[in-house]
């Protein structure tokens, strides 16, 4: 029985959708092979049968693996070597990997099974998909990754599961061995064939899962950001004059134009913006922080897409080594050695994603540290305090998004420049994907931390601003908070349990879709 009503995801020869990757891991649906995968897998295996059969030694079928590639096995051990590579290279240690993680590579394996590339048993990658359905999750350990030859030891995890071996976690979350669960379950693990263990464990699935999840994730933010920076500019008396269309145009860059739409679509009607739109106004320009908005967020905007357009790529790609080719040109099936397996594409754009996510951060946390300091906030109290000296307001708020964004920075040193030589030099350079995602899902909490601390202070910054009326999207925002329990200006009270839930409405989208409820849905 499967463990959500979510829709079922059909997984076939093509590639999953991003969306589809983010339903079954982040929110547990089930799902199922199509008809044209399974003709492709059974087409694929029947290659590799005749290969296994031949006299001729056929790497990853009937020969050893890596810098043991020169043994040829024999038909007798062949099993056996499939169980030995699966449980040598499930090597993993340290903490456990999220559960959204596990299954997202999960999905991304049986996705390059359905190409018919790869040469698994259609019963191999019905079992994966019965472990999706059925909501049991192996355990897969922080390190053992070099994002070479695939994520070797987390897929080898996944793999050993299968077997009926390891640990895994049931749909209620509880550790138990993987040959208990799949018995729970009324599914029985397969004994792995000719080439199995090493088509279930060769593939760039963990990164790229990761960053599917994290480009899910920093498309809601940036556009979020984009809340808190009109909330910001509008509470910090400044002028949305600076994000006209013919301005932006001069640099046509497009994500710079959809962030100063969204900024201008966000503080029309502002009352607080119009008290200060005539000739007596002596300001001359905002600081960069406000001004300048668009730029970085569109900057970050830009990469986002361009990670996604990797990303789209590496969803269309059958990762494997070898790799089984069709029959074609008059030649018979075959399987050929590959170098598909390195993951430095991945891991590039997961290093960018990182860079960018700490600049948004930084530029945020900028604009909030304007609103504390009384000689630029424009006539607030020191640090938003209701009684300055015995308050102290959101003093420390702004403390907390700076060591968020000091941790951020040294997050965004890219992992992918680093390689370390494995397997007695036969893999001598590899990507260290797995650690560039890593990296990024912490760079991804964190920036949703510092962009709820801006909404969090420019709401209270927004409040004190009173009588005069904040732009209908910027004033939602600020209604949501103070509806959720977040209360308004007043005497100091505990700080976190606030920053913790506006946290939450950032993470959840709630923040953005308040705005977008008044206004429609922002670029």
């Amino acid at each position: 029985m499967a463990v959500t009503t979510h829709s079922t995801v059909e997984v076939g020869t093509g590639p999953v959708s991003p969306a589809d990757l983010v339903a079954v891991a982040r929110h547990g649906a089930p799902v199922e092979i199509g008809a044209d995968a399974c003709a492709a897998i059974d087409r694929a295996r029947a290659v590799v049968e005749e290969l296994a059969a031949a006299p001729t030694p056929a790497y990853g079928i009937s020969t050893g693996f890596g810098a043991l590639a020169t043994r040829h096995i024999p038909t007798e051990m062949r099993a056996q070597l499939q169980r030995s590579l699966v449980r040598s290279h499930a090597a993993g240690s340290g903490p456990e990997v999220e559960r959204e993680v596990v299954r997202g590579l999960m999905l991304l394996r049986l996705s390059t099974l359905a190409t018919g590339h790869t040469g698994v048993r259609l019963e191999t990658a019905q079992l994966l998909a019965g472990l999706l359905s059925h909501g049991i999750t192996p355990v897969v350990r922080e390190y053992g990754s070099l994002g070479c030859s695939g994520d070797l030891a987390p897929l080898s995890h996944c793999a050993l599961a299968l077997m009926g071996e390891g640990e895994v976690r049931d749909a209620g979350g509880t550790l138990l061995p993987a040959a208990e669960a799949l018995a729970a379950a009324g599914l029985r693990p397969v004994e792995l064939a000719a080439k199995e263990g090493l088509a279930l464990i060769n593939g760039t699935d963990g990164m790229l899962g990761m960053l599917l999840l994290a480009l899910h994730d920093l498309e809601v933010l940036v556009r979020t950001a984009d809340v808190a920076a009109a909330m910001s500019v509008e509470g910090q008396l400044g002028t949305d004059r600076v994000f006209a269309a013919e301005l932006q145009a001069i640099r046509p860059h497009p994500g710079q134009a959809a962030s100063a739409a969204n900024l201008v679509r966000l503080m029309a009607g502002s009352g607080v913006v119009a008290s200060h739109r005539g000739p007596d106004c002596n300001r001359v320009q905002d600081a960069y922080s406000l001004r300048c908005s668009p730029q970085v967020h569109g900057a970050v905007r830009d990469t986002i897409a361009h990670a996604a357009t990797v990303a789209g790529r590496e969803l269309a790609s059958a990762v494997d080594n070898p790799v089984v080719l069709a029959a074609s040109g008059g030649r018979s099936g075959r399987v050929e050695s590959n170098g598909n397996f390195h993951g430095a594409p991945v891991a590039y754009v997961l290093d960018f994603l990182a860079i960018v996510a700490a600049d948004l951060a930084s530029i945020s946390e900028r604009r909030t540290d304007r609103f504390l300091d009384k000689a630029r906030n424009h006539g607030l109290p020191p640090f938003l305090a209701d009684d300055p000296g015995v308050d102290s307001g959101h003093m420390i708020a702004q403390y907390t998004q700076a060591a968020i964004v000091s941790e951020l920075k040294r997050l965004a040193g890219p992992a992918s420049v680093d390689s370390i030589p494995s397997s007695a030099m036969q893999e001598d350079h590899v990507s260290m994907g797995w650690s560039a995602a890593r990296k990024l899902r912490r760079s991804v909490d964190g920036l949703t931390r510092v962009v709820a601390i801006e909404v969090l202070t420019a709401a209270r910054a927004l409040d004190l601003r009173a009588p005069l009326e904040p732009s209908p999207a910027t004033g939602a925002v600020v209604r949501l908070l103070r509806s959720s329990g977040i209360e308004g200006p007043g005497p100091d009270r505990h700080l976190s349990p606030e920053i913790e839930l506006t946290v939450s409405l950032v993470q959840s989208g709630a923040v953005l879709a308040a705005a977008e409820a008044v206004i429609g849905e922002l670029a």
